[in-house]
């Protein structure tokens, strides 16, 4: 069985794609799958379009992004596991490849990314940057890591002393239980977190987060990129 934990707080603008691509990716293996969507609670309706789309959801009401991912592999079924942030499409190839390698011996991995358009310039350069560097360190990215059943539960699960930068801290616990993959497939990560913040704010944020060391991870204190109310997405209004 492939698990799929999507967490999700907030996700109505974007949950809704993320769902259906695990669900067309999953209809595609020959072998049986469920989505998990773990509820961090949201007061718009993600639950609702997250039942309209299939999935499952359990509520884990942590504002943690560490803990909500654990919460929603607690409640899976699976041996296989594949994290999804509820932002983020995948495919097929993606997700075929994540599988063979579970079943090949890897105790998990991540992919390639890319952003969705419209991408600021800035960002761009620095996704060029950022996968070079996650791919030379074997690292994953936070919106598409895997792992088995048996390496989530060696590690202890998501590390939820952090509230940041947790994929990292997995990505190294993983590496050192078993073997952890880089697959060259990418998925499609929303860019509406560079679209919202400027770039001065992001160098800002990124300054203090670098001047303040690991310390800053663990506390929700200054970690408004992933706490703080989301903006409104300028993408979201130009369709509207």
């Amino acid at each position: 069985m492939i698990s799929f934990i999507v967490p999700a707080y907030n996700e109505a603008q974007c949950i809704a794609a993320t769902l259906d691509s695990l669900h067309q990716a999953g209809r595609a293996l020959a072998e049986p799958f469920e989505v998990i969507v773990a509820n961090d609670g949201s007061t718009d309706q993600t639950v609702a379009i997250a039942e309209h789309h299939g999935a499952a959801v359990v509520t884990a009401i942590h504002r943690q992004i560490a803990a909500t991912r654990n919460s929603g592999a607690k409640a899976s079924t699976g041996d296989l596991l594949i994290f999804v942030d509820a932002d983020t499409v995948v495919n097929a190839e993606v997700v075929q490849g994540a599988v063979n390698a579970m079943h090949s011996g890897a105790s998990g991995g991540g992919a390639a990314l890319r952003f969705d358009e419209p991408t600021p310039f800035s960002a761009r350069l620095a996704l060029r940057f950022i996968v070079r560097v996650f791919r030379a360190t074997g690292l994953a990215t936070g919106c598409f890591l895997f792992c088995t059943r048996k390496a989530f539960d060696a590690v202890g699960g998501f590390d939820e002393n952090y509230f940041g930068a947790e994929e990292i801290v997995m990505s190294r616990a993983l590496k050192r239980h078993g073997r952890f993959v880089i697959l060259k497939a990418e998925v499609i990560t929303s860019a509406r977190k560079l679209r919202t913040y400027s770039t001065g704010e992001t160098i800002q944020f990124m300054t203090r987060m670098a001047l303040r060391g690991t310390g800053a991870l663990k506390q929700r204190q200054g970690m408004d990129f992933w706490y703080a109310e989301r903006r409104d997405d300028p993408r979201s209004s130009k369709r509207n």
